[in-house]
């Protein structure tokens, strides 16, 4: 009951950070995306099923704020965070190198996912304007973010696991 608790504020928490302070912390446009580096995050530390129903939640979040198609957000969170799950077995706690590059896959990957079903869709052509001044740029922050988010997402994490371990062998 901890785990979803703390894990339903860090969700919370990210998602309103996005959608106001860094609104404000954009470069040309350009902001981090936090959802993606909680449901990847998730993902590779707690699984697939962990990963797809907080990816889930976070795109059906993104999608009830951003007023559009309804569903976009929700199947590529969800798919980001399955797909993550898939590295659970190769994460360390120490190793940092993972993680950066599973969120920038993710995120780029996800900017691809948006840039076809929305902006294609729309008649828009120009994917390498779209890859070298949104996509790119966006990897980028959402990197930077990560160092710090990461980090406080792998503490409660480790606490968590810290906490199950000891109460589950009181009763063995």
């Amino acid at each position: 009951m901890k785990r979803k608790l703390i894990t339903a504020a860090i969700i919370v928490v990210c998602f309103l950070l996005q959608t106001t302070v860094f609104k404000h912390l954009s470069f040309s446009g350009i902001e981090p995306n936090l959802m993606i580096i909680v449901t990847a995050t998730f993902g590779f530390m707690r699984g697939q099923k962990s990963g797809a129903i907080i990816g889930f939640i976070c795109g059906f979040l993104m999608d009830f704020i951003s007023g559009g198609a309804v569903g976009i957000n929700m199947i590529s969170f969800t798919v980001i965070g399955y797909i993550n799950g898939f590295f659970m077995p190769i994460f360390y706690d120490d190793d940092i190198t993972l993680p950066l590059g599973l969120i920038s896959a993710s995120d780029l990957v996800y900017g691809v996912i948006i840039y076809l079903l929305v902006f294609m869709l729309k008649g828009d052509f120009n994917f390498i304007f779209y890859l070298l001044h949104i996509i790119i740029p966006e990897v980028i922050y959402t990197l930077l973010v990560t160092l710090i988010l990461y980090k406080i997402i792998l503490y409660f994490n480790s606490k968590l696991n810290v906490e199950e371990q000891r109460s589950a062998s009181k009763f063995v």
